[in-house]
């Protein structure tokens, strides 16, 4: 078999156990064997067909809440692009052979996405397991009349387990709220700095509460100077914006009174081993000079600002980059680099959400970043700043946050 190719549809209906594959529209695209076997459905029955035109909540009993149970778990697996198991559900059939009789039956339910390119969700796999069997099973005559009170019973356990899980959902998405709120507050808004305008944007994450911990700053120095930075902090969530608001204030100060970027990097990274969760931070910090047209600039395992000049030719700034905070037990100075700008060019950080998806090389963003910055060289920095975030950001929203300074030079 080495080197052979593999037959996907012919594993997939082979495929132990029911498993269907769903459109984000809950409309059927396929079903293996034993999934047409168990439901009693042909493949003719179910393919092109909505999943609740197909299997409907029983009409007749007013407590039936299969549907909506199902229902709401795929669309928290489109939403969310995470698997989602569900608590055992009751969810009756009506029988092909004899319409408008249902068949009381039990299942164990998980739903879990398929990822395309874009980072969007483009399949749902449906996987289910018939249980019906097992909470009516027997133990032999002298338990026979106790199946009642444990069908009961294992049922309860199971509606208990599924309002436990739903309590925790709305407390992330609370929690989630909350963080996002406090992430805004500790960003500074957009402004000027001295007669010099950036553009700035923060997208938090679509999923979860993979959000928080980028941050952007812009600091006014003597002259004509300015310092901006970038970072990420590895945690999301509310200790990741706390821990983000520490970060980035210990760097402005630092912006402020260090010699230049590289030295400021270096007081923060020494204040970051004394914040819990701060290790692995990755930051970027430059200094642009309108004096002398001059920008220095050093990066703590932070992605590399992009230099695009008036030509639409788009440079990295890579020559000075290190570890991430806290990365090295021992303090080592950090490396610094400069370059040259002319008027017109156009300087942007940003934080990794921009630029990396799963299973991809980031030179395959950044390339992206590239043409991005080329293509709409000509737009203004608030309108640029949107159409990077357009044309690089997956259509079903970032999978991490994504931060983004664009400052013309």
């Amino acid at each position: 078999m080495a080197g052979a190719e593999i037959d996907y549809g012919g594993v997939f209906h082979a495929l132990p156990g029911m498993v269907a594959l769903l459109t984000p529209h809950m409309v059927f695209v396929d079903a293996n064997e034993d999934y047409l076997s168990n439901s009693g459905r042909s493949r003719e029955q179910l393919v092109g067909r909505y999943l609740f035109d197909v299997f409907p909540d029983r009409p007749d009993d007013p407590t039936a809440n299969g549907m909506r149970n199902l229902e709401a778990s795929l669309r928290r697996v489109v939403e969310t692009g995470e698997r989602d198991a569900m608590a055992l559900q009751r969810y009756d059939v009506e029988s092909l052979d004899r319409p408008g009789v249902w068949q009381e039956r039990y299942w164990s339910p998980v739903n879990a996405p398929v990822i395309g390119e874009d980072g969007t969700v483009v399949l749902l796999v449906h996987r289910v397991e018939e249980v019906t069997e097992l909470i009516r099973a027997r133990g032999g005559p002298a338990q026979g009349d106790r199946t009642p009170v444990m069908e009961a019973e294992l049922y309860t356990r199971a509606r208990e387990l599924q309002e436990v899980n739903d309590r925790l959902r709305r407390a992330h998405a609370r929690e989630r709220e909350v963080a996002v709120a406090l992430q805004d507050a500790l960003l500074p808004s957009p402004h000027q700095v001295g007669p010099h305008h950036a553009a700035v944007r923060y997208r938090p994450a679509t999923s979860a509460l993979n959000v928080c911990g980028d941050w952007y700053d812009l600091v006014a120095l003597t002259g004509d100077r300015m310092a901006v930075a970038v970072g990420d902090v590895v945690g999301h969530g509310l200790s990741a914006a706390c821990v983000m608001g520490q970060l980035r204030s210990a760097l402005s100060a630092a912006s402020r009174a260090s010699s230049g970027p590289a030295r400021a990097l270096e007081v923060l990274g020494l204040y970051a081993r004394s914040v819990e969760g701060a290790e692995s931070t990755t930051a970027v910090t430059a200094c642009i000079d309108w004096e002398t047209h001059v920008i220095t600039y050093s990066s703590a395992g932070h992605p590399p600002p992009a230099l695009l000049h008036g030509d639409g030719r788009v440079e990295f700034l890579d020559r000075a980059t290190d570890p991430p905070l806290g990365a090295r037990p021992d303090h080592v100075p950090r490396p610094e680099a400069s370059i040259d700008f002319a008027g017109g060019d156009l300087l942007a950080l940003y934080t990794d959400g921009l630029i990396e998806r799963r299973g991809e090389d980031i030179d395959v963003g950044l390339g992206r970043l590239a043409a991005a910055l080329t293509d709409h060289r000509d737009a203004e920095p608030d309108a640029l700043a949107d159409a990077l975030l357009s044309d690089l950001l997956p259509p079903g929203g970032a999978t991490d946050d994504t931060a983004l300074v664009i400052l013309p030079l």
